[in-house]
């Protein structure tokens, strides 16, 4: 059977001299993974569209449960975060996390989480957003999508939506907050960084990312939103780890 699909290349596996299997988070068929014969042959016809991070249309031949490319023509190669290996290695991480965090996902789920990868990878090769910024909005909004999304309403204990006092306490396991004056356990977050988490739960994908902190704010919402990550997900991701080597 073939397919016609638009998708973004998250991972790549060489196979052989030079043939790829490629990993495609895709508009409407989920994430497959495809072989590309020939692909990294100076000369083929599809070379740049089955790179790491390249958002291509591909026509593709199924078999099974196994996927052929028959072409692919680059629509968007981010060619930015290929001139800053920060970037790069902070567009690698996101990949990652996206891929493992798609697995299983139905297919109009990974629509959206294609959608939000799209906009940070470009927010990213643009510089138009704080790398800190894009980094946080995109691990929180993926999670929110992909079934974790927390309860920043209330206070789970008294229940009160009005947080008084400069913090709060969050429970990265069960997601849910406690006021200054209920206590109990987490990470301290400060009201901003609540404000903007709130921002990213409730936002459409396209204005997730219209939000401000200061740096110090910044910087607090992109450990807590990592860590969510890791306790939701647990899972520890290489290219997390040397992305922050870089730093």
């Amino acid at each position: 059977m073939r397919i016609e699909t638009e998708g973004l290349v998250i991972k790549v596996t060489d196979t052989g001299e030079s043939d790829r299997l490629v990993t495609i988070l895709t508009r409407d068929c989920g994430v497959i993974r495809a072989f590309a014969n020939g692909a990294k042959k100076l000369k083929s016809r599809f070379q740049s569209a089955t790179q790491p991070m390249s958002f291509s249309r591909f026509s593709l031949y199924q078999n099974r449960d196994s996927y052929t490319i028959d072409s692919a023509q680059g629509i968007a190669l981010f060619f930015g975060l290929r001139e800053d290996i920060t970037l790069l290695s902070l567009a690698q991480y996101l990949c990652e996390l996206t891929a493992f965090a798609a697995a299983g996902e139905r297919d109009d789920s990974c629509a959206q989480l294609l959608r939000l990868l799209l906009n940070s990878l470009h927010l990213l090769a643009k510089q138009k957003k704080p790398s800190l910024m894009v980094k946080a909005a995109t691990e929180f909004k993926l999670l929110c999508l992909c079934g974790y999304m927390p309860d920043l309403t209330a206070c789970a204990a008294c229940k009160s939506p009005q947080l008084d006092g400069d913090f709060v306490r969050w429970d990265l396991n069960g997601g849910t907050l406690h006021c200054a004056a209920c206590g109990g356990g987490g990470v301290q977050i400060g009201m901003g960084v609540l404000a903007a988490l709130r921002h990213i739960c409730a936002a459409p994908l396209e204005k997730c990312y219209s939000f401000t902190l200061p740096e110090p704010s910044l910087r607090a919402l992109g450990e807590a939103a990592e860590q969510y990550s890791r306790t939701q997900l647990q899972q520890d991701f290489a290219t997390l780890a040397f992305y922050k080597a870089l730093l």
